[in-house]
């Protein structure tokens, strides 16, 4: 390597290589303690101020994007079919989001499954069998000694009955405290009403259960009124 000395104005050649001169201890230890104390700032400045709380969980910025405004022209950047591509029922004009279950015109997947009949096929899961009224709604509308049934109740305005509920029976529930001495006649009591029902001075009248009709029934009630005529 050629080395250029201060005191020759020419060029001399010297082994000394500048590149691998090691550099003074002093000078490597100011230089770590300058990168230890930025670091040291930044891992401050990374510390969160507020402690990490279920009100206070936010996307990271960048995360969520804005939507692109799609079928503004060539000017937003977005090609000539703007966004839309070139073939298919959403490039259509007038051809956006379409019902749900729908799958462009071909048997959807809800019409190619079999049909199940019963609970299994949930369309008689939930149904209620019985209408209801707890005690604590006896109080505002009733007094002692009146009767309680499904006429009463739907003039007093405690019942509103349509519909299929109009055909279902009375069922009574022990929510609630009785003040008022009442006859209540229900097909069904359960055995915290019928409990205090009987502590607040009433009396209790088991409606007998409707009886479903069947075609053996039909036939005896058919017999019966041709004997009887």
């Amino acid at each position: 390597m050629q080395v250029k000395h201060a005191s020759c104005s020419g060029f001399c050649r010297g082994t000394q290589l500048l590149s691998l001169q090691p550099r003074p201890a002093a000078r490597n230890a100011g230089v770590l303690l300058i990168r230890a104390a930025a670091k040291q700032a930044d891992l401050q400045d990374r510390t969160p101020t507020e402690r990490l709380r279920l009100n206070n969980l936010s996307p990271q910025p960048g995360a969520r994007r804005p939507n692109k405004r799609k079928g503004r022209g060539y000017g937003a950047g977005q090609g000539g079919s703007c966004g839309f591509g070139m073939r298919g029922q959403k490039s259509r004009a007038g051809g956006g989001a379409s019902r749900p279950g729908f799958e462009g015109g071909q048997t959807p997947l809800y019409r190619q499954m079999p049909k199940l009949r019963g609970i299994a096929g949930g369309m008689s899961a939930g149904i209620p069998r019985f209408v209801t009224v707890n005690l604590q709604q006896l109080n505002t509308k009733f007094q002692d000694g009146e009767q309680v049934d499904l006429d009463t109740l739907q003039q007093k305005g405690l019942l509103n009955l349509s519909g299929r509920e109009a055909s279902l029976p009375l069922k009574v529930l022990g929510t609630g405290n009785l003040k008022v001495k009442v006859t209540v006649a229900a097909e069904q009591f359960s055995e915290s009403a019928r409990k205090k029902i009987e502590e607040a001075g009433g009396s209790i009248v088991d409606v007998p259960a409707k009886i479903k009709w069947t075609r053996a029934i039909g036939k005896e009630r058919k017999a019966a009124a041709a004997a009887k005529a």
